[in-house]
């Protein structure tokens, strides 16, 4: 008979390891030949014809022949047969040609887009993403309908997420994939802007003549680099793909030379003198000196070919140097001046460049892709913008655009201080446990009952359900890639309620362990918890069990096991992994909600919270590697439940543990414990606690009084009592004298 009993109360926590074995089954079959997937060739990124690898004809309808990529940023013409003639009747350009703005995922979603010749985008078409979400969440249809709207809005509309402001257009944004929305919404508008402007469809707005004050003060080196007369640009080795050999990849320094006290600094007076003969109106002088690995002037460089390894650049114009722009730099003479392997004078011949205006420096490198081990192009830049004391008037106001995760920030301001007063409330309520639990006993604890289920609620309802702010295991392995590849702080600010919810995560794990996440404020915790009190209310308590004490220290390593494949997958494969990840049911439940998933998603759901109805909570005992990954810092906690040492020998907390974190020896395994409290007010309860009820019978039983319960769980001795009794009459006595 105990064996079916035991049968019996495994048969449900099987059946979710089955379910999420299915999802795992089906999900690879269902996510291929996504946008996700599709491997785009060098040609395509960076070829000289784009159109022979790039569907340019759908996003330009009617166009019969496409140019070859050209201007700086890159794009095609697209020409029409009018009699025999052709007719440029718009452009097809590449978003990452023009713009490099990351999405959710770190990496940005490779985009085509057209654009006819007066401005109006035609047409815009999704060549390749790497956001999870859109993976097996959030359908790609969501992706492909909103990209639907910008076909023929103009390139300089001023377009926003969401509901839209006077001269602005709102879009609408895809539920559940903010991030990844407001991102696109950049790289789409930003591209046509940019190359609208380069065409001439958008007329650049005239700047006034940068004029120069009259200082003729001569720095050394410090001070040039201290005021911003000479900007530094490194680029480590393991960021481009050099060797590791303790040099940088580039490590160079740059300056304007045109602003008599940076060129006099530099050059000396006499060299400064040459030079500023030698220029012509609208030309400008940039010196540059580097060290590293590479070489600024590139190794193919040839006679009457271009430097193809550096940039100027200057919203929106790019400009590029060819061999008649070069110039030797012998000697700087500066004082303090390091020494460098390389170093010239480059001119910038253009009326466009306007050196009051902020322009950036870009060095192109063959970047090594750490996951994949393939060669892409990425540029370096860094800006640089003469210090206002040499211009007159100082510098010019300069409107830049917002980076996408602060309008997010700035956008949800109300939402965001609600949740962080749901967090600090969380905190203040645990800080006080042992207030609470003193207030409370075994039958009636409503001081910590009441606060709980309002958490749970608020957890589901407004964290879950409203700002769909569930963490992930997938944050936990993107912060492993960024960690060991490169760290960005905008992939982690790009949705503000899941970034403060890890620092309150880590805040608390440290102090308390994962408890308190796991067992009050997590979202999918809550509705387990919540399920499992409406089991009692429909009159289900009785058949609510816990599994045997010996198989639940069995199942309870299944959820390591599960978070150290998806962590170890993840260095194979983030994309298998990110699949794999399914098994967390979070996504399904809060992110996309079961009514937009397919069945399979809906019964794993489902399984889980008819099971909790019956069982505390048994996603989060034995599958959740999100509760696993935050399990094993949290054994670094600085603080732990309390215990006596009559625990060693005495079951009577352990024997109402939902959590079944304590062992036969009274031990709590912090590591599963949920932080309920229940033992702590049994600690406390001198009719639930039995080295407690022993002291209080026998107390009543002489007819003595029961003092307070001190800080370790005993009642205050008598003789502690008397001690002090007699201490404050003497000092009584003696004051009187």
């Amino acid at each position: 008979m105990k064996f079916r009993l035991d049968r019996a109360h495994l048969l449900p926590h099987l059946l979710v390891l089955m379910a999420a074995l299915f999802i795992l089954f089906s999900l690879p079959r269902t996510a291929l030949a996504s946008m996700y997937d599709t491997v785009l060739s060098e040609e395509l990124l960076h070829g000289p014809d784009l159109c022979a690898h790039a569907p340019c004809d759908e996003v330009m309808p009617g166009a019969e022949e496409f140019s070859k990529r050209k201007g700086m940023p890159t794009y095609v013409e697209a020409y029409a047969n009018d009699n025999g003639k052709k007719r440029v009747i718009g452009y097809v350009f590449l978003s990452t040609d023009v713009v490099d703005i990351p999405a959710y995922s770190g990496k940005p979603v490779v985009t085509l887009i057209g654009m006819d010749t007066r401005g109006a985008i035609t047409k815009v078409r999704i060549l390749k993403h790497s956001e999870p979400i859109l993976l097996a969440g959030i359908p790609e249809s969501a992706l492909v309908t909103f990209i639907r709207q910008y076909h023929g809005k103009q390139a300089d509309a001023k377009l926003e997420i969401g509901q839209g402001r006077d001269g602005v257009t709102s879009l609408d944004g895809i539920s559940g994939a903010t991030v990844t929305a407001i991102a696109e919404n950049q790289v789409i508008s930003r591209s046509a802007y940019e190359v609208a402007r380069q065409v001439g469809i958008i007329k650049a707005e005239p700047r006034p003549a940068a004029r120069f004050t009259n200082i003729n003060e001569k720095l050394d080196w410090a001070g040039l680099v201290k005021e911003g007369s000479v900007e530094h640009l490194l680029v480590e080795a393991k960021d481009a793909g050099g060797l590791d050999d303790g040099r940088p990849y580039i490590d160079l320094y740059y300056g304007y030379l045109n602003v008599p006290a940076i060129g006099r600094s530099i050059l000396g007076d006499q060299g400064y003198e040459n030079l500023m003969h030698d220029l012509k109106p609208n030309e400008h002088a940039i010196f540059i000196v580097a060290n590293g690995q590479s070489s600024f002037k590139g190794s193919g460089f040839v006679r009457g070919g271009i430097y193809d390894r550096i940039q100027v650049r200057q919203d929106p114009a790019s400009f590029t140097f060819r061999d008649t722009d070069y110039f030797n730099l012998y000697q700087l003479k500066a004082a303090g001046t390091p020494e460098f392997k390389e170093s010239a004078i480059f001119i910038l011949r253009s009326a466009d460049f306007n050196p009051a205006w902020p322009w950036d420096l870009s060095f192109l490198a063959n970047k090594v892709d750490a996951e994949k081990g393939t060669k892409t192009f990425a540029h370096f830049d860094h800006e640089y913008w003469l210090p206002a004391r040499y211009l007159e008037g100082g510098r010019p106001h300069v409107e830049r655009p917002e980076a996408a995760w602060k309008a997010i920030w700035k956008g949800r301001m109300l939402e965001i201080a609600l949740f962080s007063l749901i967090l600090v409330a969380t905190a203040l309520i645990y800080s006080q446990r042992d207030r609470l639990v003193r207030m409370s006993t075994r039958k009636s604890k409503p001081w910590i009952s009441i606060p709980r289920t309002l958490l749970w609620i608020a957890s589901v309802g407004f964290i879950g359900f409203y700002l769909k702010a569930q963490p992930s295991v997938t944050q936990v392995m993107t912060w492993f890639h960024s960690l060991i590849h490169q760290w960005k702080w905008e992939l982690f600010l790009s949705d503000p309620f899941i970034f403060i919810f890890w620092w309150f995560m880590i805040g608390t794990v440290l102090l308390w362990g994962r408890g308190l996440f796991c067992g009050w404020i997590c979202p999918f915790g809550s509705l387990q918890h919540l399920a499992f009190k409406a089991g009692q209310l429909l009159g289900l308590k009785r058949f609510q069990k816990l599994l045997p004490k010996a198989l639940h220290d069995k199942l309870k390593w299944v959820k390591y096991v599960v978070f150290a494949v998806l962590v170890l997958v993840s260095f194979y494969s983030m994309e298998t992994a990110e699949i794999l990840a399914e098994i967390e049911p979070f996504k399904s439940t809060f992110l996309v909600g079961v009514w937009n998933r397919s069945w399979p998603f809906v019964v794993f759901v489902g399984v889980i919270l008819a099971i909790s109805i019956l069982s505390e909570r048994p996603y989060c005992k034995y599958v959740c590697p999100l509760g696993a990954g935050l399990a094993i810092p949290g054994k670094f906690r600085l603080f732990g439940l309390k215990r006596k040492s009559e625990c060693q020998t005495c079951h009577a907390c352990a024997a109402g543990c939902g959590s079944h974190a304590i062992d036969a020896k009274g031990n709590i395994d912090q590591k599963e414990c949920l932080l309920c409290l229940d033992c702590m007010v049994m600690y406390y309860d001198d009719h639930a606690c039995p080295p407690l009820v022993k002291e209080r019978k026998h107390r009543e039983k002489e007819g003595l009084p029961l003092t307070r319960i001190d800080a370790k769980g005993y009642f205050i001795p008598l003789e502690s009592v008397r001690r002090n009794l007699a201490e404050k009459t003497a000092q009584m006595a003696a004051n009187q004298e």
